[in-house]
């Protein structure tokens, strides 16, 4: 199974720029197999800023190509692209985790997501 399916769990994301601060910051995202010939796990790390889902590069995290976005109320939304497949993420973060389904085009594999936020940002006075 192509590295892509770990990386469209995560995750991850679609947030308004006004609210991209909420859910701003690295996520760690464990993508589980439910159905299906991709492996039966995969992790990823993703970084969200002003709304924006992008994966942070790792050596199990292959030559993906993730877009998505986190929404101001924490849904996700995430399209993901490999050489080999093409798939999406959908789902909800909230302030420090978060949980979504995710399915590889054609019916390869679907399965579902889990994410942890690394660090909680708080606001600071300017």
């Amino acid at each position: 199974m192509p590295k892509f399916a770990l990386t469209a769990a995560l995750a991850a994301a679609l947030v308004s720029p006004a609210m991209a601060g909420d859910f701003d910051g690295t996520w760690s995202v464990q993508l589980v197999t439910e159905s299906g010939l991709c492996d039966a796990q995969y992790s990823y790390t993703l970084a969200v800023r002003d709304g924006q889902v992008r994966p942070i590069a790792n050596a199990s995290s292959g030559s993906a190509t993730v877009t998505g976005r986190v929404d101001a109320g924490g849904g996700v939304g995430l399209n993901v692209a490999t050489a080999a497949a093409n798939g999406t993420a959908s789902g909800r973060l909230q302030t420090r985790s978060g949980t979504g389904t995710w399915r590889v085009s054609g019916g390869l594999c679907t399965g579902r997501w889990m994410a942890k936020r690394h660090t909680v940002r708080t606001a600071l006075a300017d």
